[in-house]
């Protein structure tokens, strides 16, 4: 159903929607390690003026078993009020909601109820045989569509790439590359929208990741190790930058949300040469693109026997950056060490010379630290994925990687917990640990803010 006026949540600029309401629920892909149950979408309550604040308040189970439910998005976002294409009467109401391993993807409506309702569902069939792919992994909605990225292809382990669904209907309209040139891994990607340019990065196909982290392709430098970049109207592959293959699963990238700007940070989750991880920014120099490591984290030794098979032979643990979350005034850079079970906090106004600006402790490979609000409970896991509040004010954590990635490095039990920390203050919120019974068994992954994120929109007007 159109809309007269646009959603109020699209907001024409990034100074804008800093300026915009706080987020009263949140939305999170929660799933059943075993199959034998369905995943599902937990709501918690967000409004610290809430009885109910910091708790599940709403559920709903998918309607099969084995999705392994990973990242989501929104079908719209502030992007459909660029002048390029504009969708000014759609609304930010439906989660387009993929599941890893089954290669299905799920609507969800969460318009006037606190439990989003289902309310159609691709099959991996439609999936493979209108845009050629599997494993769909990260959503976003953009200018003339909603573009969904893929591990795997059809039938076959790769190349992996990114598909093309209707804004209103949600059918698969087709694959989105029409020249990939030499990209054939395939994992996240974003754009700079005025610019006419995609940013694509790379993990590994389906057989590299399924079953947990493969040692001899993390050693052989298997893994991606490149940034890919795009031409967006004519979907072409313009230019590949190499990392170096020491740099092993290029995964998450944010570009600056200021539509003027041409610069964007990508976190690399390990060094197979001392298992350090870093941040890189990418940047146009003149007619090409360049990337610079502006951010190295070292590992931390530690003895064998307090470390999972994986890690005994290097006495070490990896940080491990498996996500990144960039504030929407661009001024802070938040980073999960979920090896280290560390969150970090870098200020970016100078995006290549960022400075630490602050450091918290939570899980952990082998400090196990505990939350404020259990102090004695030693928890697994670590801060994994990240999502700020579009004011900048909140961010949220949750623990869970990748279940067969969970089960490596964590073989006693990854447990299942979220949190939020104040930026003001920098510390946890002592009000808000939904973990253990609240996700009834499931494990928690990504976070998506009602109204939109820090990671949920982007904007053609700075």
């Amino acid at each position: 159903m159109s809309l007269w006026t646009p959603d109020p949540t699209f907001y024409p600029s990034p100074r804008d929607a800093v300026a915009a309401p706080r987020e009263k629920l949140a939305y999170v892909a929660a799933f059943d390690r075993s199959a034998e149950r369905p995943d599902a979408l937990a709501v918690l309550d967000t409004d610290p003026d809430s009885p109910a604040y910091g708790t599940v308040v709403g559920w709903t189970d998918l309607p099969y078993t084995g999705d392994e439910l990973h990242h989501f998005g929104w079908n719209a976002c502030s992007s459909a009020l660029c002048p390029n294409a504009p969708h000014p009467h759609v609304e930010r109401r439906y989660l387009i909601v993929p599941g890893l391993r089954s290669s299905r993807i799920y609507v969800y409506d969460t318009k006037d109820r606190v439990s989003p309702e289902l309310v159609k569902v691709i099959e991996p069939e439609e999936l493979g045989k209108r845009a050629g792919y599997s494993r769909p992994h990260t959503v976003h909605c953009g200018p003339e569509g909603l573009y969904v990225s893929a591990l795997g292809g059809f039938g076959e382990d790769g190349p992996g790439g990114i598909a093309l669904l209707d804004h209103t209907s949600f059918e698969v309209v087709g694959r989105w590359e029409a020249d990939r040139g030499s990209q054939h891994l395939a994992y996240d990607f974003w754009w700079h929208i005025n610019h006419d340019v995609l940013v694509s990065s790379e993990w590994g196909t389906p057989s590299m990741v399924e079953d947990g982290l493969v040692g001899e392709l993390l050693l052989g430098r298997k893994y991606g190790h490149r940034l890919h970049f795009w031409d967006l109207r004519k979907r072409r592959h313009v230019q590949e930058i190499d990392l170096g293959d020491q740099h092993q699963m290029v995964l998450e990238l944010r570009p600056a949300h200021d539509p003027t700007k041409t610069y964007g940070f990508a976190g690399v989750v390990t060094n197979v040469e001392d298992l350090s991880a870093s941040i890189w920014v990418w940047h146009r120099e003149g007619s090409r693109w360049e990337a610079r490591k502006v951010v190295h984290i070292p590992a931390e030794p530690a003895a064998p026997e307090e470390l999972p098979d994986i890690l005994k032979p290097f006495g070490a643990v990896p940080p491990l950056v498996t996500d990144i979350d960039l504030s929407v005034d661009d001024r802070h850079l938040y980073v999960s060490c979920w090896g280290t079970g560390e969150l970090k906090r870098y200020d970016v106004a100078d995006p290549f010379t960022p400075v630490e600006t602050g450091s918290l402790r939570i899980g952990g490979i082998v400090g196990r630290a505990p939350h404020p609000a259990a102090p004695y409970e030693r928890l697994a896991g670590g801060p994994q994925m990240i999502e700020v509040s579009r004011d900048g004010r909140r961010v949220y954590v949750t623990n869970s990687l990748y279940g067969s990635w969970d089960d490596q490095f964590y073989p006693d039990g990854v447990g299942a917990w979220m949190a939020k920390v104040d930026t003001e203050t920098f510390t946890f919120d002592e009000r808000f640990f939904p973990h253990g019974d609240d996700f009834r068994g499931l494990r928690p992954h990504q976070t998506r803010l009602q109204g939109g994120d820090a990671s949920s929109d982007s904007y053609c007007y700075p």
